[in-house]
């Protein structure tokens, strides 16, 4: 397991024992670094995942123990090799001789008496059926039941599971009856490629097209050479042993080792896809919040209109009305002004679905106007936001909870705008894997594909940290040791007796105890409390210790958290003790420089061309700045501001070679690109981000064929039209009053 993890065992040991005790992995990471030598979260979730493995392991050896000892067959032999078996496909074989089975041809053999000449077919000797020489038909029955010991035998299965795994090759053709239409998957209709370096993207498109009844996929191997190495492991040669062993191998071996190759390398595909999903929310998640500023919302729409909804500083919902610009611009114009006249917002943000490059023209082009007729109202960006996801959250019992006197479209605009001020904070409140930052994310293990998504969101949160007195309660629960149940507490709790005014008031929320304050506590902030602490990383059980650094240096603690130059005077060594080492003083004094830091990089605007807003607009040869959505195994994905993202294939990510997309560009980077290929028929963009691409070459067709994998922007349900008079409070002015 030490080669596994990549840790010491007192390491190991160490993280083992802080899970048992009922420490998350962000706490172990963050605060109990002394005691597991600074391993960090990626490392801990490692260890704990291997950790189960092997817990699992264990608790299957001792069901086949059991099992093998009811049937009266274990020996001192092999009890030693089940609890010398550290690999769960080993022990399965080891235990293949001794499971119940369905009633076999060897079993038929058996009962009718042909297991004596079947153990002299096995030791090579005279064959003799009755005092006579067998008929075929008798060496028909000793070679099934010799075939079935062939295949029952540990070494041989794990051989040709091996050689299924190291030296098969994934072959597809295209199912009968062909298709009558074009397919995504016609590359692979006469396709063969090696099961142990074919790429996962593409073996999870080749599965892909095998469940949609475009393909047959099996794996194909040399038999000769199998059956060779059979016989070279059991280590006999006669032509009765080498009959039965083609028979086990063709009957018994192939197909299931074929299944288990297929399924291992399933897994191994579903791990790589999950991973690229996860960096890319991660990234996604991470990205740079506008912050506390206020913000107006458009929903952008043609025939319904555009939904607007205007939130203030801290994300608070303060009323909406809808627009129709293509209808009645003149109107729409006056509408926007009048709000942004009087409620200032610092920011628009505006989804970038169906006509939203339009809505955004819209937008500056009335802003532009604003500050000619009044240039003493501050004009705010325009943002082009994502809206994946919207529509999931808009409808989903949270928003419901959130908004219930509000029709979904309305709640979709407050998303939107409140993504633009934090990311992190909206984001949580909707499935991951409805945010459409992954590669075949329906085709993979939704169990993994969760366990990992929601692995990520737990680190994103408890890495930012969460104001306490803002956070709803999907944010909350995401928090290190506060459950979904804790958090509804925490919530009810503030309406109930208003804003926390320092960590320690955690412990009077009902349910929430001593271990669940000890691990949640460090990961929240209080803006503004009385203990300047409470609104940093510092966690409370080490107030003490910093309360003396700050006496040390002849200061309160008021005076030393913030003051940069004062902590960076602070000698670490002066406070080691046997529970806090140099990690966690080093991160004590970061935070006394910097207290409650957001690590997250400062906002920067996507800048698109306001002349190209559609795929109709881009042209071959095109310099454009865009936005990277999603990195695959075979490319990158990037907003160029039309509706279609275009795709940078690996082939065209740098002027290097590149053989890992995300070791170039992660999801949220500003990217300069090319347009080198164009497909309109089909919807598809081909970018490059080379210094000199060639237009319209190999890469374009690459990017084509990949981006058959999709990259549109996620189609909104039906959006239902409604006045400013329908729930809420509605912009009840008239245009440009007062201005």
């Amino acid at each position: 397991m030490v080669t596994e993890v990549g840790a010491a065992p007192n390491q190991i040991a160490a993280v083992e024992k802080l899970l048992a005790d009922g420490n998350t992995i962000p706490f172990i990471a963050r605060y109990r670094k002394e005691a597991h030598g600074n391993l960090d979260e990626v490392a801990i979730g490692k260890i704990k995942d291997r950790l189960e493995y092997y817990s699992e392991l264990e608790a299957r050896k001792e069901t086949i123990l059991k099992s093998i000892d009811e049937q009266g067959k274990l020996t001192d032999e092999l009890r030693a090799a089940i609890a010398g078996c550290f690999v769960k496909s080993r022990l399965e074989d080891i235990y293949q001789p001794y499971k119940p089975k369905r009633r076999t041809r060897a079993q038929v053999a058996k009962e009718k008496g042909y297991e004596p000449l079947a153990d002299a077919m096995w030791e090579e000797a005279e064959l003799l059926w009755n005092g006579a020489e067998p008929t075929d038909e008798d060496l028909q029955y000793a070679r099934d039941i010799v075939a079935e010991r062939i295949a029952d035998m540990a070494d041989v299965r794990g051989l040709v599971r091996n050689e299924f795994a190291r030296h098969s090759r994934v072959k597809s053709e295209v199912a009968s009856p062909a298709p009558k239409e074009p397919t995504k998957f016609e590359q692979y209709y006469d396709y063969e490629e090696s099961i142990a370096t074919i790429p996962s993207h593409r073996y999870l498109a080749i599965r892909r097209g095998q469940k949609e009844g475009v393909l047959w996929v099996k794996l194909v191997i040399d038999e000769d050479t199998m059956v060779n190495a059979i016989l070279d492991v059991i280590k006999k040669d006669s032509d009765q042993i080498a009959i039965a062993a083609r028979d086990a191998y063709k009957r018994l071996l192939a197909p299931s080792c074929e299944v288990d190759v297929t399924v291992d390398k399933k897994n191994e595909a579903d791990r790589a896809a999950v991973e690229v999903f996860a960096e890319n929310l991660r990234h996604l998640l991470l990205a740079s919040p506008l912050g506390e500023k206020a913000v107006l919302a458009i929903d952008p729409g043609i025939r319904t209109g555009c939904k607007v909804a205007m939130m203030d500083a801290t994300g608070k919902y303060l009323g909406k009305t809808v627009i129709f610009p293509q209808q009645n611009p003149l109107e729409a114009a006056k509408t926007v002004a009048l709000i942004v006249a009087k409620y200032r917002p610092e920011a628009i943000a505006v989804g970038n679905g169906t006509a939203g490059r339009e809505t955004e023209a819209f937008v500056r082009e009335t802003l532009k106007k604003l500050h000619a007729q009044h240039p003493e109202i501050p004009t705010p960006i325009v943002v082009s936001v994502s809206e994946a996801g919207a529509s999931v959250y808009s409808a989903s019992e949270i928003a419901r909870k959130e908004f219930p006197d509000l029709d979904l479209t309305v709640r979709g605009a407050i998303s939107i705008g409140r993504r633009l001020q934090d990311p992190l904070a909206e984001l949580v409140k909707v499935d991951p894997k409805a945010i459409g930052v992954g590669q075949y994310q329906h085709d993979v293990s939704q169990t993994m594909l969760g366990a990992k998504l929601d692995e990520v969101v737990v680190s994103c949160v408890n890495g930012v940290g969460v104001e306490l007195n803002t956070a709803s309660a999907p944010l909350l629960e995401r928090v290190s040791g506060i459950t979904p149940s804790l958090a509804a507490n925490i919530v009810a709790w503030r309406n109930e007796n208003g804003k926390f005014t320092s960590r320690s008031e955690l412990k009077k929320v009902k349910g929430l105890g001593e271990k669940a304050f000890e691990q949640c506590a460090g990961f929240l902030r209080i803006r503004g409390a009385a203990n300047p602490l409470d609104s940093s990383a510092v966690h409370p059980e080490r107030y003490e210790l910093v309360g003396r650094m700050a006496s040390d240096m002849g200061l309160s603690v008021g005076e030393l958290v913030g003051n940069s130059s004062a902590a960076k005077k602070i000698d670490v060594r002066r406070y080691i003790t046997n529970e806090v080492g140099e990690p966690t003083l080093k991160d004590i004094v970061s935070e006394l420089v910097k207290p409650g830091r957001d690590p997250r990089a400062v906002f920067e605007p996507p800048k698109f061309r306001e002349d190209v807003t559609k795929i109709e607009d881009v042209k071959e040869g095109m310099k454009l700045e865009g936005v990277v959505t999603n990195v695959t195994a075979f490319g990158a994905f990037v907003d160029i501001g039309v509706h279609q993202d275009g795709l940078v294939h690996l082939s065209e990510l740098s002027d290097n070679y590149v053989s890992d997309p995300a070791s170039v560009v992660k999801a949220g980077d500003r990217l300069q690109v090319t347009v080198i290929g164009v497909d309109r028929a089909r919807g598809r963009i081909a970018l490059s981000a080379k210094s000199n691409p060639v237009i319209g070459g190999a890469g374009a067709g690459a990017a084509a064929g990949g981006a058959s994998g999709g990259a549109r922007r996620e189609r909104r349900g039906p959006r239902t039209s409604f006045g400013p008079s329908n729930g809420g409070g509605g912009f009840s002015c008239n245009p440009f009053a007062g201005l």
